[in-house]
């Protein structure tokens, strides 16, 4: 059985998508999404899903080893970062290399970086007047959104798109691709 851990801060739209696409595959399992955000959506989709949900604060993050602690007893094969906006500290980046993955909402490198999600993405590519955006999977280093390229897939841009038609464009790529490459990665193929 292989064990997934989500980390989400928002309504948690990929951990339900994610829950989906895995729950009548045996071998994989979502042990716990973990939150910092005591009031997100998520929470309300992992009581629905039936999936369990903890909420840490910034100093059991960064300034302890509580949410390190929380990971080594649910021991997943893969930490999968969907919709989560802080920076991993270093304690987590080096227990478990190469096992933490995230997904971001545009080709990088281009529009990646401190303060660079959700919608301020999809705006920076609309006044850029970029031809194509898309999303990009990657595994997660010490630097954001600098870690190595796992999958990127594109979608094509119409100069009448607005950044919300942008966000529905990337969100149907996110929906598609994101749980495909976690089995991926999972499984080692």
């Amino acid at each position: 059985m292989k064990r997934i851990v989500l980390f989400a801060s928002g309504s948690g739209s990929n951990v339900e998508n994610i829950e989906h696409y895995f729950r009548e595959n045996p071998e994989v399992s979502i042990s716990c999404v973990l939150s910092n955000k005591r009031d997100a959506k998520v929470f309300e989709r992992c009581n629905r899903l039936n999936l369990n949900a903890l909420c840490f604060n910034k100093h059991s993050f960064y300034g302890s080893d509580c949410v390190l602690n929380i990971l080594k007893s649910l021991n997943p094969d893969l930490i999968v970062l969907a919709g989560f906006l802080w920076k991993i500290p270093d304690n987590l980046i080096s227990s478990y290399p190469n096992k933490i993955i995230n997904i971001h909402p545009a080709l990088l490198p281009k529009y990646g970086g401190k303060g660079m999600y959700g919608m301020h993405v999809h705006e920076a590519v609309k006044n850029n007047n970029e031809a194509e955006t898309g999303i990009t999977i990657h595994f997660v280093n010490e630097n954001y959104d600098e870690g190595a390229i796992i999958k990127q897939a594109k979608v094509d841009l119409n100069p009448i798109d607005t950044p919300e038609m942008i966000a529905e464009k990337v969100h149907h790529l996110e929906y598609e691709h994101f749980p495909k490459v976690i089995e991926q990665v999972l499984m080692g193929t």
